[in-house]
C-alpha cells in the first residue's frame, strides 16, 4: 500500500471532511425530483445509493486517517530544549506558549503609570500603577513567540518526515 506523510494525511482528512459535507448536500439534492403527475422521474447518473456509498467510503477513510494520525502523534517525538515531546504534547506546548505570549504582550503594552480621573464627582485624581515591569513582559512575549514558532517548525518538519500507510490514490 502506498504511503503519505503525516502532514499530507492531516490535509487530506480536512479535505475529506469537507467532501462528506458536500456529499451530504448532494444526497439531499438527488433524493427528490419534482415531476408532473403520472410521469416517470428521470434519474441522473448519481443516485441516492451511489452518493450514500461514497459517503460511507469517505467516512471510513476519515476514521482510518484519524487512527493513523493519532497513533503517529503519540508514537513519534520532537526534541525541544533538550527534551523529547510526543507530537501531541508538542502541539499543546506550542499552543500554550502562544497563549502565554498573548498575555505577556498585553502586559507589555501597559503603561507603568496612568492617570485615572476622579470618580463620583469627588475631583480626586487617581493613578493606576502597574505592579510589574511592562518592558520585561514585552520581551518575554517576544521570547515565547519565538520559541513557539521554533517548536511549530520542528513539529511541521517531523510531520513531513513521518510516513503513514494509507492509499490516497482515489483522492488524487
Amino acid at each position: 500500500m502506498p504511503n503519505i506523510s503525516l502532514a499530507e494525511a492531516v490535509k487530506l482528512k480536512s479535505l475529506l471532511m469537507k467532501r462528506v459535507h458536500e456529499l451530504e448536500e448532494e444526497i439531499m439534492r438527488v433524493a427528490y425530483k419534482i415531476i408532473e403527475k403520472d410521469t416517470v422521474p428521470e434519474v441522473g447518473p448519481r443516485t441516492v445509493s451511489v452518493v450514500d456509498n461514497e459517503i460511507t467510503e469517505t467516512r471510513k477513510d476519515i476514521r482510518t486517517l484519524d487512527r493513523l494520525i493519532y497513533e503517529a502523534n503519540i508514537n513519534n517525538t520532537v526534541m525541544f530544549k533538550d527534551k523529547a515531546y510526543t507530537i501531541v504534547e508538542a502541539i499543546e506546548l506550542a499552543t500554550q506558549m502562544r497563549a502565554q505570549a498573548r498575555i505577556y504582550k498585553q502586559l507589555g503594552a501597559a503603561e507603568k503609570e496612568r492617570v485615572q480621573y476622579g470618580y463620583g464627582g469627588e475631583g480626586a485624581t487617581y493613578i493606576q500603577i502597574a505592579l510589574f515591569n511592562p518592558e520585561e513582559y514585552r520581551l518575554n512575549a517576544l521570547q515565547y513567540e519565538k520559541e513557539a514558532n521554533k517548536l511549530s517548525g520542528l513539529i511541521n518538519a517531523k510531520n513531513y518526515a513521518i510516513s503513514l500507510n494509507f492509499d490516497d490514490e482515489k483522492y488524487a
